[in-house]
Order: structure tokens, then sequence, then C-alpha cells
């Protein structure tokens, strides 16, 4: 099911509020994992909207392998990232909650380009490119900083 869709068929654009995973990865390197959108081109972590019937965690897991075609295992909860507002190419508006996991890779292949995804790259931690909007760059910076069991 897509559920968005669902959503957005009974409400149209109004604002909603969305419940989303996502994936912290590191390579053997301390580098982390982002992919460039294709939606709006521009770099972020992994993940997605909760699907209905979804633990936040199985999404979080899904998300990254639709996103990267990587198998991973969740390690522990990060950070939940609630009180951030976006609005859509689509004119669609939502308050986005981000439920963010570090998680380790067990299998997969890294899929660098598909529908969703224009490029995969590890990066040095201090050395990323601008994220897409500033609950990524939130959560980067938390990171550079070190913080843990971050909710905001």
């Amino acid at each position: 099911m897509d559920y968005v869709r669902y959503i957005r068929e009974k409400v149209g654009h109004s604002e909603i509020i969305l419940n989303c995973a996502g994936c912290i990865i590191y390579n053997e390197f301390n580098q982390i994992l982002l992919y460039k959108r294709r939606d709006c081109e521009q770099w972020g972590f992994m993940g997605g909207v909760v699907e209905l019937g979804e633990s936040v965690a199985e999404a979080a897991v899904r998300e990254v392998f639709e996103e990267s075609g990587l198998r991973v295992e969740i390690d522990s909860l990060y950070g939940v990232y609630s009180k951030y507002f976006d609005k859509y190419s689509n004119g669609d508006k939502a308050q986005v909650i981000s439920h963010i996991f570090t998680a380790h890779v067990v299998g997969g292949s890294e899929i660098y380009q598909n529908e969703e995804t224009m490029e995969l790259r590890y990066f040095d931690i201090d050395k990323t490119p601008k994220l897409f909007n500033q609950q990524h760059q939130d959560l980067l910076d938390d990171l550079i900083n070190k913080k843990t069991n971050v909710f905001k």
C-alpha cells in the first residue's frame, strides 16, 4: 500500500503528519553513506515514510534497501527528529517526524541509480555536501558534534 498516496487522495495538499524512518550507515573508514535523491537532486540520509502496518525499524530497513540495494540490520535508535515542516515540489505539505537508527550492512549489492537514487557515496563526516533539508542537516550536525539519544 502507498500510504501517502492513499492519504493525499483524501486531503489533497493539506498539511499532514508523516512518520518516517531512516538509517545512519558507516563504512570501515568511519564515513557515512548518503544518497543523491532523484526528486530534488540533492543529498540526504536514506529513509522514508512508514507504511501502514510497518514498524519504524522495518520501514528504515526497507527504505535503505529500496534506495541503495543494501540489506542492513538495525543497531540502535539514534534519535527522533519531530519538529520539521516540509513543502514538496508538488505542493504537498507535511510535518515530518523521523526515527533515525544506526545500522550496519549485512548484504545486498549497491545500486548506484534507480527511480529514487541518482548516486550513492560514502563521505567523511566533515566533508559532506549540503543536505536537502534542515532535518537532515541537523542530523548531520548532531553526528559531527557526537550527540547521542537525540530528540528534537
